[in-house]
This record gives structure tokens, sequence and C-alpha cells, in this order.
């Protein structure tokens, strides 16, 4: 194979081997809550490494909260709720502004989106003007009050959760507010024999809740997410990413295509993958792994091929069988 220029260059950090058995440790860890969900979790693990906002799209009961919960104990993170209903506003997400009685002057009261990681549970409930309080703390991680602009902590992470099934009383998410997540997946339902699995740990238990340690702080989490830069991109590997997203934009079963996020999140979400799988250089397979998660939430389907039942994941995964990938031997 020729040799081509990497995409991106070295950072500081605790080093591709040292993050992937991190990973293993935090996902060990997970599991002892979420069963069976291996494949979930990593692909959510990857989306937090790469400093992605996560939207779980699934049924009510699949532990979509409890996964949330854990993932943020963990890996040492400041963790809030939001249960977003439509009677929440702005100013109970971001802060609000107050008169300080002793010098009396307005000071600044942060709100619950002052944590490391978010869950914003059921978001398409919330109305259009409190899901649009989240979209400046998602992509430019600060809020803004009042011409002041208040920095999040770091890593700012949100984990959305909706129910696909619900419409009364929703708000589904404008595309511009879909784009600020790195992918959306879902959770799904156990299989009998992890679900036999998770009733016999509860019986063991004799509670309902699984108390977990942290297995990493903030700070070393933070490096976990440094050390991405360190995974070589080969030029095919981000020719390819922008094959894909090129070709959603040319689909004729697509009303509007992926923005040049959906580039960024390939690239992103594959560096992730490569770690987690000890690896400090990207393939072929890692795009194609993590392709459907990161675009398919991207692009809006023409109205012919939603009366046809076709699915916008359904199309992504279409595009990736028909554009063809490196060749990588």
């Amino acid at each position: 194979m020729t040799e081509q220029p990497s995409i991106g260059g070295e950072a500081a950090g605790p080093g591709v081997a040292g993050t992937a058995a991190a990973a293993k440790r935090i996902l060990a860890e997970v599991e002892r809550a979420v069963v069976g969900k291996r494949h979930v979790l990593e692909l959510v693990l990857a989306g937090l490494l790469a400093d992605g906002h996560v939207l779980l799209d699934d049924l009510p009961g699949v532990a979509k909260t409890l996964l949330a919960r854990s993932f943020a104990t963990v890996a040492g993170l400041e963790f809030r709720r939001l249960q977003l209903t439509p009677d929440v506003l702005p100013a109970d997400i971001t802060g609000t502004m107050v008169l300080d009685l002793a010098t009396t002057t307005p000071v600044f009261r942060p709100g619950p989106v002052f944590a490391q990681l978010v869950l914003a549970d059921e978001i398409n409930r919330a109305p259009a003007k409190t899901q649009a309080a989240l979209l400046e703390a998602m992509q430019e991680r600060q809020v803004t009050m009042d011409g002041s602009t208040h920095p999040l902590p770091r890593p700012f992470l949100t984990i959305a959760t909706q129910n696909p099934i619900e419409s009364e009383g929703t708000y589904p998410l404008p595309e511009a507010q879909l784009d600020r997540f790195l992918l959306r997946t879902g959770v799904g339902y156990p299989t009998p024999d992890d679900e036999l699995e998770l009733l016999a740990q509860r019986l063991t238990r004799g509670h309902d809740d699984v108390v977990l340690s942290p297995v990493v702080t903030a700070e070393q989490f933070r490096a976990m997410q440094a050390s991405l830069e360190q995974v070589h991109v080969d030029r095919s590997i981000a020719q390819y990413a922008v094959a894909l997203v090129t070709a959603t934009r040319a689909d004729k079963q697509l009303e509007v295509g992926s923005s040049p996020r959906g580039s960024l999140a390939l690239i992103k979400l594959s560096r992730a993958i490569a770690v987690l799988a000890g690896r400090d250089f990207t393939t072929p397979d890692d795009m194609r792994a993590i392709a459907v998660p990161a675009l398919a939430h991207r692009v809006v389907l023409r109205s012919e091929a939603w009366a046809r039942r076709v699915s916008s994941d359904d199309v992504v995964r279409q595009i990736v069988d028909r554009v063809p990938a490196p060749n990588w031997r």
C-alpha cells in the first residue's frame, strides 16, 4: 500500500494502549448494571470518548437512563438529569440571573446543564424554546445569559433519550438539533438468556440498585479523549468518509443529505472504535461499523420513501453497501 499523509497529528495523553485498557475496565463495570448490551455500550463509549453527544432513541424500560447514569459513575463524571416535560423553561436548564441581597447586584445562578455528563431524559417532550436552550451548550460548550458567557465544565457531554412510539405531547427534534448529536442509536430488548441473567442478578443482590464504582477520574477520562488524536487516519480513509457523506446528498430517496458534521463524526467515531479495538490506526471496517449511527439522523427522507416505510437507517446501509471502500490489503 502506498504511504499517504495522515489526517491529524499526535497529542498528549495516556496513549492508545492505556486508553484501550481503561475502556475495557469501564465497559466491564457498566455491564454489571446494563446486561447483555456490549455492542451498544461500546458504541456509546466511543461517542463519549470522541467528545460527542449521544441520542438514545428507543422504547421505555430498556435501560436508557440506567446506561447514562452508569457511564457517569464509572467515568468519574459529575452527573445531572434533566427530566424534560412541556412545562420546562429554558432557564430551568441553563440557569438564571438572581438578585444577591447582600450586594444588591444580579448574579448568575447556574442551572443543571453545568455538569460533565447531562442526561436529557425524554428530550422530545420539551417545547422548541427549551430544546433551543440546549443548542449553544451542546455545540459551543457555553451558556450565554444577559450578554455574559459562562463556559461549561469539561468534558461536557449530553446523553439524550426519546421514545419513538409516542406522539402525544411531544415535539420532534429539528434537524439543526439532531445534527448536534455525534451519533444516534437504540438499546433494544435483551435476549431471553440476558433477561434471565438480569433477573438472577437482581435476586442475588436483594435490592434494585446496582452499586458501581468509578474506574477513572474525570481528568483521566479527558486524557483518554485526548489520546484519540494519536490514532492515524490514512488519507484514503478520509476520502472514504467524504464519499459516504457525498453519496447521501445525491441519493434519490433523500430530500437532504448529511452536513459536513457527518464527515467529522465518521472520522471521530472511527478513531474511537479503533482505540476500543486496541489499534492506533483506523480501517474501512471501523467506518462501515459506525456509518448508520453517525449519519442516519442527519438525513431527511423524501415523502415517497417515507410512504414506502423506508427508514433513514435503511438508506444509509444501502449507501455503505454501494460506495466502494478503499483497498486495505
